[in-house]
């Protein structure tokens, strides 16, 4: 079979696999659909772990199973999540799932940019959604980045009546403005130094879009009857975005990292002003579970709209223009390869 190697984001190599055999208790997944997500082109991030064949927004059918694998069957229709939590240490039954060690280091095999992956016994367990009719392929990538948004907004607790400003808007940012204003946001602001992306929010619910370029802080007072935002969500890791921030929040608000700077860059937060005003300073990772249960049914039920939100679909052998598309981040949204 083949997959699609990362060595980094300008050097994508597809490259020939054995196609994985799979025990008793295993699953073998044929890849229809695989998103691009945003993570898989930071280089930082990504480039320590080379070569190897990312993917984590997968999507197909099942072609074989294991004679124990009780629950599903060839045929079906499935989202595999590739970390899934041990249910059963501290950080679980604290409801921190996405800080399980086993979360951490459980993957498929060899990723979800391959023609086909085995899905090992624990995400056979309880790493699987089955599609229903009225979710797509290309929709089904969408449940795990979406299951991220519903995480980070529910750790911010975004209410009814809160204005929201989502800093970067790209994929993660343009899911945070449908579901904030899904959760009743009064005003929704999005902020970019892209006018294509801050298009493509307004076009996804933001009430105000401001060009990054200017100060955030006051452009938001304009718009927000002289208030600042109850919320604020960093969808991206530049510093610049982060010290503005800090300028954007409300007295008793929050900020959310959503992203965050590479390691070795430092955040200076004016922490005085913060402890005086009881602003909060929040932190979310990844998707358990029942986020991923949630961003199915807010799919299925097409209270989020995520099928307009796809600019790109190529084959498995155009992965390298897939991730330049992604990592230059200029005239696309969401970007799916289709191995199969």
């Amino acid at each position: 079979m083949l997959a699609a190697v990362y060595y980094s984001n300008k050097d994508i190599r597809i490259q020939e696999f054995p196609k994985p055999k799979i025990n008793d208790n295993e699953i073998l997944l044929k890849v229809i659909s695989s998103g691009i997500c945003g993570s898989d082109v930071l280089e930082w991030y990504r480039i320590k772990q080379a070569p190897r064949v990312l993917g984590h927004e997968a999507a197909g059918d099942i072609v074989e199973a294991g004679k124990n694998v009780k629950n599903y069957k060839v045929g079906d229709r499935i989202f595999v999540s590739h970390h899934v939590p041990c249910n059963t240490c501290d950080y679980c039954l604290k409801g921190h799932h996405t800080a399980c060690h086993t979360l951490h280091t459980t993957n498929f095999d060899p990723g979800g940019f391959a023609e086909f992956i085995r899905i090992p016994e624990i995400n056979v367990d309880r790493g699987i959604l089955k599609l229903p009719e009225s979710v797509d392929y290309d929709e089904g990538t969408f449940i795990e980045p979406l299951g991220c948004v519903i995480r980070g907004q529910r750790i911010a607790n975004i209410k009814a009546g809160d204005s929201v400003l989502v800093i970067g808007s790209g994929i993660s940012g343009l899911l945070h403005i449908q579901l904030a204003k899904i959760s009743g946001a009064s005003k929704i602001f999005a902020a970019d130094i892209s006018y294509y992306r801050l298009n493509a929010a307004k076009k996804f619910g933001a009430d105000f879009t401001i060009d990054a370029k200017n100060s955030i802080a006051e452009e938001l007072k304009k718009s927000n009857n002289g208030k600042l935002a109850d919320v604020v969500i960093l969808c991206t890791g530049a510093i610049e975005a982060v010290n503005q921030a800090a300028q954007c929040v409300e007295k008793g608000g929050a900020i959310l990292f959503f992203a965050v700077p590479k390691p070795g860059i430092d955040v200076t937060i004016p922490i005085t002003d913060f402890w005086r005003n009881e602003i909060k300073i929040l932190t979310s990772y990844g998707a358990a579970p029942a986020d991923l249960k949630t961003s199915l049914d807010l799919i299925s039920s097409k209270k989020i709209n995520v099928k307009i939100m796809i600019t790109h679909k190529l084959p498995l052998t155009e992965a390298q223009k897939g991730f330049q598309l992604v990592a230059e981040a200029k005239e696309s949204i969401k970007v799916i390869l289709e191995p199969n």
